[in-house]
């Protein structure tokens, strides 16, 4: 494999940390380095989900309210300010990787918020479109937590979603899109796009690529929030 030993050391042990307290130290010891790290990994998830989104997006982006969960360091916040969105906003449980966000000057607000154990920091219906990408992953964010997006996306207001095919990921992403379905069916949501990467990043190891590309795969989901439906006069 071509990943440098040191990337495919620290991206092992963020995801093998079992305990949540655990896995933010090392994301916050991680936040310096991340944006190289995963440059040496190729990773391509804030790139083609952001392209994604604007394509989607019906309006002129730059007053769209736009919420960035699991923001990282502000990879995806680059991509979509180039893509014309102005009026970001993000969350993420690392203070480290919120430190590099902030030093960006790309969000009007950063807050810390763990998704999956605690609500969204935002009243409901209040964003035009939200993004959580590369976070929805095996001891990351729950597929349980879907429901919250929805809850701060307003009434035909966007959401952006990624995750991996890689072999660990396997049984999560079957349970993720069980709960897309499961969403859709229910009406809260149409699917407007399902774009599977192969090219995603590079595998940390060989039991991750088992087609010897090197690479992993991924996938891009966009979906629509339904309009609340009117209220039949009794």
């Amino acid at each position: 494999m071509r990943v440098p030993a040191g990337v495919r050391e620290r991206v092992a042990s963020v995801h093998g940390a079992a305990a949540l307290p655990e896995r933010l130290r090392l994301y916050d010891g991680w936040a310096a380095r991340y944006e190289q790290d995963v440059a040496a990994l190729e990773y391509r998830a804030p790139h083609l989900a952001a392209a994604s989104l604007a394509f989607a997006f019906p309006a002129p982006p730059a007053g769209a309210r736009l919420l960035d969960v699991a923001c990282g360091t502000g990879l995806v916040a680059r991509e979509l300010h180039q893509r014309g969105f102005r009026c970001l906003h993000g969350v993420d449980g690392s203070d480290g990787m919120l430190e590099q966000a902030r030093s960006t000057g790309l969000y009007r607000q950063l807050r810390r918020c763990v998704l999956g154990r605690e609500p969204l920091p935002s009243p409901a219906e209040h964003y035009d479109a939200v993004t959580l990408v590369g976070a929805l992953g095996e001891g990351q964010v729950p597929s349980a937590a879907l429901p919250e997006l929805l809850r701060v996306t307003r009434p035909g207001g966007f959401l952006c979603l990624t995750t991996r095919s890689n072999p660990s990921n396997l049984r999560y992403k079957a349970e993720l899109e069980a709960a897309l379905e499961r969403l859709e069916r229910q009406g809260a949501w149409r699917k407007v796009l399902a774009q599977e990467v192969e090219r995603w990043e590079r595998a940390t190891s060989e039991e991750e690529s088992p087609q010897g590309t090197d690479y992993i795969s991924g996938v891009v989901y966009i979906y629509q929030k339904c309009p609340v439906p009117p209220l039949e006069e009794g």
